[in-house]
C-alpha cells in the first residue's frame, strides 16, 4: 500500500481534520500528517503548537506520524517517498480548488491525490470559522478536541 501525506496548516486542527486523517489511516499503511510552515501566511498558532495540538488530538496511531514542512508539497512527498496526497473536501468550492491543485501536483511529479468527502456532520467546520467564532467568545468546543479548545481559549486570552 502506498505511503500517503495529509497536508494542511491545521491552525487549529479540527474534528473535521481528525476525521479525514483517521479515514486515511484506515486506507493507507503509512500516513504522514504534514503541517505547512509558511512564514508569509499569518497563523494564530506557531508550527510547534500546531504539531503539539495534532499529536494530542489524534492520539496514538501506529501508522500515523506528524511532522512539518516548508516549500513545495511535491518535494516533501518525494523526500518522504510518499506517492499519494490525501485532502478532505467540504464543498464544491473545495472540490474545484483541490482538483486544480491535484492536477498541478501530478504534472510536477508522479504523486496522485485522493479527495475524501467530508463527513456530513463535520462538513461545515473550518479552522478559519472556528477562530473567528472563538475570537467573538463563541463556543466551538464541539468542533475541536478538548485540548485544542483549551489552547484556543488560552491563545485568545493572551496566555502562553
Amino acid at each position: 500500500m502506498p505511503k500517503a501525506v495529509v497536508p494542511g496548516s491545521f491552525d487549529p486542527v479540527t474534528r473535521g481534520h481528525a476525521d479525514v486523517i483517521s479515514r486515511a489511516a484506515a486506507i493507507f499503511d503509512d500516513v504522514v500528517v504534514a503541517v505547512l510552515v509558511n512564514e508569509a501566511k499569518a497563523t494564530l498558532f506557531g508550527p510547534e503548537e500546531r504539531l503539539d495540538m495534532l499529536r494530542q488530538s489524534l492520539g496514538p496511531a501506529s501508522n500515523v506520524t506528524v511532522t512539518s514542512f516548508s516549500g513545495l508539497l511535491v518535494d516533501f512527498c518525494r523526500a518522504e517517498a510518499a506517492t499519494v496526497i490525501v485532502k478532505g473536501v467540504r464543498s464544491p468550492a473545495d472540490l474545484d480548488a483541490e482538483l486544480q491543485m491535484a492536477q498541478l501536483n501530478r504534472h510536477l511529479s508522479a504523486v496522485e491525490t485522493v479527495l475524501l468527502p467530508a463527513s456530513p456532520e463535520l462538513s461545515y467546520i473550518s479552522s478559519s470559522r472556528i477562530k473567528e467564532i472563538a475570537r467573538l467568545d463563541g463556543d466551538v468546543s464541539d468542533q475541536v478536541s478538548p485540548y485544542v479548545w483549551r489552547r484556543l481559549q488560552e491563545k485568545l486570552a493572551g496566555v502562553d
